[in-house]
């Protein structure tokens, strides 16, 4: 199983058109898949409280994660960069669980030449 990650949470994102795009193509193959989009993140997981002791909330996420076989992050390039709000799904995640011995895909979004290939590098 993937779990499809939207690595953003700012509205009407193509990365999000673009994990609807994967998400096709992964079920089109026969693989089962998750989505998990950013955009859904509990607000509480902000609360400075959140580093020590995760919220129920946040669970689903967690577990989506833990289950999958791999994860593929779809991520925009944000000033040469990915989102902030990534790097913080990524810090409350279990470590090093969440990504031991899992496969990791980067699908970069960005105009220009380059095409995110800063963010997924």
């Amino acid at each position: 199983m993937i779990t499809l990650l939207v690595g953003t949470n700012r509205p009407d994102a193509n990365s999000r058109k673009i994990a609807v795009e994967l998400n096709a193509m992964y079920e089109g193959m026969g693989v089962e898949v998750t989505r998990l989009d950013l955009i859904d993140l509990p607000a509480e997981i902000f609360a400075p409280s959140a580093y020590g002791e995760k919220p129920e909330s946040f669970t689903s996420f967690v577990d989506a994660v833990l289950a999958a076989d791999g994860l593929h992050v779809v991520t925009p390039e944000y000033n040469g960069g990915f989102p902030g709000v990534l790097k913080y799904f990524i810090d409350m995640l279990p470590f090093p669980e969440s990504f031991e011995g899992r496969a990791v895909a980067f699908t970069g979004v960005a105009a220009g030449q380059f095409g995110a290939l800063r963010p997924v590098e």
